[in-house]
């Protein structure tokens, strides 16, 4: 018998289209951008109600990606709106086990990505951290078994090396959004042999980087 995955479940399907549909409304909203002198709080508040997703096709690649390694924790770096999170939870509520552990600064976005999850009936595999991912990931105390970076492009780095005792061997790191130049420490520190990736870029959308810690 053929199996459809969650992303099929009419909850689910329902709510992506929602928020792609919302997302491209983005070009209208104002937002200041992020940088400067401006903290990452401020940057969040900036950008309450920018969606600023992951792309459909890079969303089944996290999927598939996901649904391959059967990790036992994903850990996302951004949940926003929480697009990219009804991908890993999907992926991670097919595979029957693992739970989704993802992080956001924003309250607004909190509140409405909770009210999704709870929608889709995916909220019993995602915990949201509230507050700085710097802070919230710090006392992690399992391995992450895949990473999702999809917050601010330049905290990219300093959260994968906060995250970095906590990656076995063979764990995925994918990067979204990494044709963006605040990405490019991120990717020269992946990509240099010496610090222990084996490392592809993937051209979908605004590019995903895919690194397997070695």
């Amino acid at each position: 018998m053929t199996q459809t995955s969650t992303l099929a479940d009419p909850r689910v399907a329902a709510a992506l289209d929602r928020m792609f549909a919302e997302a491209e409304r983005d070009d209208s909203r104002p937002y200041r951008g992020a940088g400067g002198t401006m903290t990452a709080q401020e940057q969040a508040d900036a950008a309450a109600e920018i969606y600023m997703p992951i792309s459909p096709e890079g969303g089944r690649l996290l999927y598939t990606l996901v649904r391959a390694a059967r990790p036992a924790t994903v850990v996302e770096f951004g949940t926003s709106f929480g697009i990219s999170t009804l991908y890993l939870a999907s992926a991670v509520r097919d595979n029957g086990t693992g739970r989704v552990l993802t992080t956001e600064l924003s309250k607004d976005k909190i509140a409405a990505a909770r009210r999704t999850f709870a929608e889709t009936g995916l909220d019993d595999v995602v915990t949201v951290l509230e507050g700085d991912a710097r802070e919230t990931l710090a006392g992690l105390s399992e391995p992450a078994g895949f990473v999702l970076l999809d917050g601010w492009k330049d905290l990219y780095l300093p959260v994968l090396r906060l995250l970095e005792p906590r990656l076995a061997p063979g764990t995925l790191v994918a990067a979204d959004d990494t044709t963006f130049d605040s990405v490019r420490p991120y990717l020269d520190y992946v990509r240099d042999p010496a610090n222990g990736y084996e490392s592809v870029p993937f051209p979908v959308e605004d590019g995903i980087e895919i690194s397997c810690r070695l």
